[in-house]
């Protein structure tokens, strides 16, 4: 509850730009009133304002932007070089999440990535659709999958 009373205040105070203490209790005010109330409505859990991945999420943020990065030099040369094949393939890819957290950035993950999209997730089993068989192959080798499920669970990944 705190992070989240903190995290609203935080994004109040970037909004408001205000910095008079009126402005600025009457802003704790409110979003001590909105936490209060968001407990109460019992909205507030940890998919809601995941706390559990802590530290972690920094790292794993840092490694799937430069998945992007070069994802996205990929499709790039794609495009220009007519010679690199384009060969759209949609596969299924299971998913060693266990909760639906979890999954969700796992296949986030996949859909923000480009080349890639996650089509549907039924039973921990996404059905993907990749540009090229290179993309498929790279999410088959289960890389991404493993650091989803080392940022969820706790597990201390491979480097960053």
């Amino acid at each position: 509850m705190l992070s989240l009373g903190l995290t609203l205040f935080a994004v109040w105070l970037l909004l408001s730009g205000i910095f008079t203490p009126f402005y600025i209790f009457l802003g704790v005010l409110s979003c001590a009133i909105s936490v209060y109330i968001a407990v109460r409505m019992d909205v507030v859990d940890h998919e809601s304002h995941p706390n559990h991945l802590g530290l972690r999420l920094p790292g794993y943020l840092l490694w799937l932007g430069k998945e992007i990065f070069s994802a996205n030099i990929d499709v790039t040369k794609r495009i220009l070089a007519p010679s690199l094949p384009i060969s759209p393939t949609v596969f299924r890819l299971k998913a060693s999440q266990r909760d639906e957290l979890g999954q969700v950035i796992y296949a986030n993950s996949i859909t923000l990535t480009p080349g890639t999209v996650t089509m549907d997730i039924d039973d921990g089993e996404f059905v993907v659709h990749a540009l090229s068989r290179d993309a498929a192959d790279d999410l088959a080798q289960g890389e991404m999958d493993r650091r989803v499920t080392a940022l969820d669970n706790g597990v201390g990944d491979k480097g960053a």
